[in-house]
């Protein structure tokens, strides 16, 4: 069964009301500029905030549900430790597909649209300190996933998730001895400050009631996004160095963002 076949709308609705108590309710979310991703496939691209609970994606979900409907799908490129055990049928009935170019490609060129967190665990792990910059980790994959699709980057931007808990460090010399290492697929061993248990791996922790804004920018077109009056300077087209300079477009708009719904955020957790 296909990735698009295992996406169950009628499931999504019924969960709907549960994850709308949790995003508006607990972490008191909002969205703006819904309405900026187009008709038909399309890649959204987001920073990846909240360590082991990040509540990006049902923040999306829920707003996109409520501005285009369950019927219409939004799928979500995720690591493989989502599908272990038995969350792997759960993930997929919600829309979750592992994150290769494959599932991409299919679900993108048949109209639907997909996110995707560049940054991944490295991302969403990064010290609160530097919970408002954009990082990657010089991931560009995405490009080439919608140059391919033919469809365009819609970036968004959330802030509020990294202050779950005080996130100290990623752990990475840690990471790399862990004998999980193989086990999680990750090479982080993330420690924070948060609640229960204070100063410990930040997966210990229980997120903190913290708010969280998201803002939906305006689509990218990759293939055309560097054309000027001049033209695009003689860069092929899904070159390297066109692929970099997308990348470098998206995460410049994308901090520009964050950096506004920082000016505008007055407390920490409080919003």
């Amino acid at each position: 069964m296909s990735a698009l076949e295992q996406r169950d709308p009628a499931y999504v609705a019924a969960a709907l009301p549960l994850l709308r108590l949790a995003v508006k309710g607990y972490f008191r979310s909002t969205v703006e500029g819904m309405e900026n991703v187009p008709d038909g496939g399309a890649l959204l691209v987001g920073n990846h905030s909240g360590g082991i609970t990040p509540m990006d994606v049902p923040i999306i979900l829920v707003a996109f549900a409520e501005a285009f409907g369950t019927e219409r799908p939004l799928h979500c490129l995720a690591h493989d430790m989502l599908f272990t055990g038995a969350a792997g049928p759960l993930m997929r009935r919600f829309g979750f597909v592992r994150a290769d170019r494959e599932s991409a490609q299919e679900i993108l060129t048949s109209g639907g649209a997909t996110i995707v967190f560049p940054g991944g665990d490295y991302d969403t792990f990064r010290p609160t300190l530097r919970g408002n910059v954009i990082d990657f980790r010089g991931r560009t994959g995405y490009v080439r996933t919608a140059l391919r699709a033919g469809v365009p980057i819609v970036p968004v931007v959330s802030i509020g998730g990294q202050e779950a808990q005080l996130f100290l460090t990623r752990g990475q010399a840690l990471g790399r001895r862990s004998p999980l290492r193989r086990l999680i697929r990750t090479d982080l061993l993330p420690f924070g400050f948060g609640f229960p248990f204070g100063l410990a791996p930040a997966p210990l922790n229980l997120p903190l009631p913290t708010k969280i804004s998201t803002r939906v920018l305006d689509p990218i077109d990759p293939a055309t996004a560097l054309d000027s009056d001049d033209g695009p300077g003689g860069i092929e087209v899904g070159s390297d160095e066109h692929v970099a300079r997308v990348d470098a477009l998206v995460r410049e708009r994308m901090q520009e963002a964050l950096d506004e719904l920082a000016r505008a955020r007055r407390f920490p957790v409080l919003g």
